[in-house]
């Protein structure tokens, strides 16, 4: 077994969020380019909890490409698995914010450059090294950057690593939800941490009650912790011991709800790099309701501070702002 020198590695998508910043003069909307991605931007704040990961992927040979790896580097990312293809462009994600601080995408990826990385790429060592492999959907929504994503699930698996899964549903980027569904599903086979929001999982299973949705994907999955991420009702833990087969143990956390609140790109990232920072304090096999109560607690402080600002993955909240929040 190769020694781990790594607490996680992450593999999937590295764009740009064109974040909606207000308009012109003349009247016109004008976007700001923020770096972003989902499993960069969750490691990112593992990087705040002074965590060692890597990140494994592909940017375009172009502005924005270059901009993306000298940005990755700059917060501390190991970009050995950063692979820069000088024909596919970067992949650009427009983002629209509501007033509530939702938000759209409208993607700029046919192809993107990160759809376009393939098995041959992919960096096994640096998988090898990892502690935790961490991985979303928009890395499934093609064949080759599918067979890729499935490729390095099998060898962190082989490695001994501890598997993270945040499906991350971009409705936009799948040919149809069926097929979306289906690559879903297969990505649980592998996880050992499964983070999921509340449209997810009651788009997924059919259920209203969260509880209940849970329950019916725990029939096929033995998942050993499930987050669902609630929005404005907070978040709620499921976890059921490091085989997945011990009592299970459910706890709610409410949010730290701001009227600061300006976006929620990035949110549920920053929610589940903290999740994962505690499985490697803590160990998957040693949670109970107090360990389980305080992750949740200090998951929502540092979901809440994020949508405080614009952007995600240069703008991590830091640990001791988080704890500022709750101590409040």
């Amino acid at each position: 077994m190769v020694e781990k020198t790594i607490d996680v590695v992450a593999l999937g998508e590295l764009l740009i969020d064109m974040t909606n910043n207000g308009v012109s003069a003349t009247g016109n909307t004008l976007f700001e380019a923020n770096p972003g991605g989902a499993p960069c931007n969750v490691l990112a704040m593992l990087k705040k909890f002074n965590h060692s990961v890597g990140f494994i992927g592909k940017v375009g040979d172009d502005i924005f490409g270059n901009k993306l790896k000298a940005t990755i580097e700059e917060v501390g990312i190991n970009t050995e698995g950063l692979v820069v293809d000088k024909e596919a462009r970067t992949t650009l994600a427009f983002v629209e914010t509501f007033p509530d601080g939702d938000r759209d995408f409208s993607f700029y990826r046919n192809p993107g450059a990160d759809m376009m990385l393939t098995k041959n790429e992919v960096k096994v060592d640096l998988i090898k090294q990892a502690k935790v492999f961490h991985f979303g959907t928009l890395s499934m929504t093609h064949s080759a950057v599918r067979e890729a994503t499935l490729f390095a699930l099998e060898e962190a698996k082989k490695a001994g690593c501890l598997i993270t899964f945040d499906p991350n549903l971009r409705e936009p980027l799948w040919n149809s939800l069926d097929e979306a569904k289906e690559q879903i599903l297969a990505g649980m086979e592998y996880c050992d941490y499964l983070k999921i929001s509340d449209n997810e999982i009651q788009w997924l299973t059919g259920e209203e009650d969260y509880n209940a949705g849970v329950h019916k994907l725990r029939e096929s999955y033995n998942i050993p912790l499930i987050t669902v991420s609630m929005g404005k009702e907070g978040s709620r833990a499921f976890y059921y011991g490091a085989d997945g087969n011990g009592d299970e143990i459910i706890v709610d956390v409410k949010p730290f709800l701001s009227d600061k609140t300006i976006e929620t790109t990035g949110a549920g990232d920053t929610f589940c790099g903290t999740v994962i920072h505690y499985i490697l304090e803590t160990g998957l096999a040693n949670f109970d309701e107090a360990k389980l109560t305080e992750m949740l607690t200090f998951a929502n402080g540092a979901a809440s501070l994020i949508t405080r600002v614009k952007g995600a993955l240069k703008v991590m909240p830091e640990i001791s702002a988080v704890k500022e929040l709750i101590g409040k």
